[in-house]
């Protein structure tokens, strides 16, 4: 019964809600977000990279750099938690149901932009980048349509549940692997290995932006591993009144949807200021999408409102806005002033 009321109380704040940013909005906003200059080595690692971009001030949040992607908090309480992945009645149920949802979300933009590619297997020949992928609950469907799966997490025991788990499914063993590792130093290893940078055709971070230390560092990872034209999917929570109240204290002291202590409300953020953060590091969002947990019927629904949990497609675009224009213009000077024949 308590779970069937609270359902029934979601739903009618959810309507209430106000609906995401439109797309005229958010244009307003891609003007408005400033591009932070910089000029970066060859030789630098991307994680670096990210540290002189912090050094220059920033609009779109007063959220503190901590250099690294990791909260050291947030490790220990997923390791904890590693051997319980595949238990679909368990902790991670909500996240099992939320396939139904976001596995389409990101097979149907992927297939937007690169098309159809073989029966069957629609993702395949793309290589995709599942960061925070725990114990592989979204590696394992995306690697079944026929993608290229790299999954990474910095707990090592989930990385052992998630390579246990695929080794079940013969399938799987050239299409998905993993990796026990963080996104800045996976991006470092990239880089000293091949000039240049985009070796990924998407990265997707489903439930992790909310558990991480620095979204700057992740952001700026994200775009220097990603292909030109590549996309970048995030699903997460949003910072509201209405996400405090459902999801920490209906969901975690209440109903013990998920472990108490999961989320940290500082931690959420908003669709229009990770918007702002993606397009200050060379993203251009393309479509956010609200989401809705139904705790009575254990299912997820899209919704018209993001004001709790919301999904959002960015992609990376061919130019790269955050090129230094000084540069540029000292390379146009001594172009014009080289001797002509």
């Amino acid at each position: 019964m308590l779970p069937s009321k609270l359902g029934r109380f979601a739903s009618g704040l959810q309507g209430r809600a106000r609906a995401p940013v439109s797309g005229a909005a958010r244009g307003g906003l891609r003007r408005a977000a400033g591009c932070p200059q910089r000029a970066l080595s060859l030789r630098r690692s991307a994680c670096a990279g990210a540290l002189l971009r912090r050094a220059a001030p920033r609009q779109s949040s007063t959220r503190p750099s901590s250099q690294t992607t990791v909260d050291p908090d947030e490790v220990r309480r997923f390791q904890s938690l590693a051997g319980k992945w595949w238990d679909e009645q368990g902790e991670f149920a909500a996240l099992h149901a939320m396939n139904d949802l976001r596995v389409p979300f990101i097979r149907d933009n992927l297939l937007n932009v690169h098309g159809a590619r073989h029966p069957g297997k629609p993702l395949a020949g793309l290589r995709l980048l599942d960061v925070g992928c725990g114990g592989g609950l979204l590696s394992e469907p995306l690697g079944r349509l026929g993608a290229h799966v790299l999954g990474i997490d910095p707990v090592s025991d989930s990385i052992h549940t998630a390579q246990l788990h695929a080794s079940y499914d013969p399938d799987l063993c050239d299409s998905v692997s993993y990796r026990a590792c963080t996104l800045e130093e996976l991006s470092a290893e990239e880089e000293e290995e091949e000039e240049g940078s985009g070796h990924f055709d998407a990265i997707v971070a489903s439930e992790v932006v909310e558990h991480l230390a620095d979204l700057e560092t992740f952001a700026f990872c994200c775009s220097h591993m990603l292909k030109p034209g590549g996309s970048l999917f995030v699903t997460t929570i949003n910072k509201t009144n209405l996400s405090y109240a459902l999801g920490i204290v209906v969901a975690e002291q209440l109903l013990r949807i998920v472990p108490s202590g999961t989320h940290d409300w500082e931690k959420f953020i908003s669709p229009v200021e990770l918007e702002r953060l993606l397009e200050s590091n060379g993203f251009s969002v393309q479509s956010v999408q609200g989401m809705l947990y139904n705790p009575a019927s254990g299912a997820w629904s899209w919704t018209n409102s993001a004001a709790i949990n919301y999904a959002l497609h960015a992609v990376k675009l061919r130019d790269d806005p955050r090129r230094d224009p000084a540069e540029e213009d000292r390379g146009a000077a001594a172009h014009s002033s080289a001797p002509r024949d």
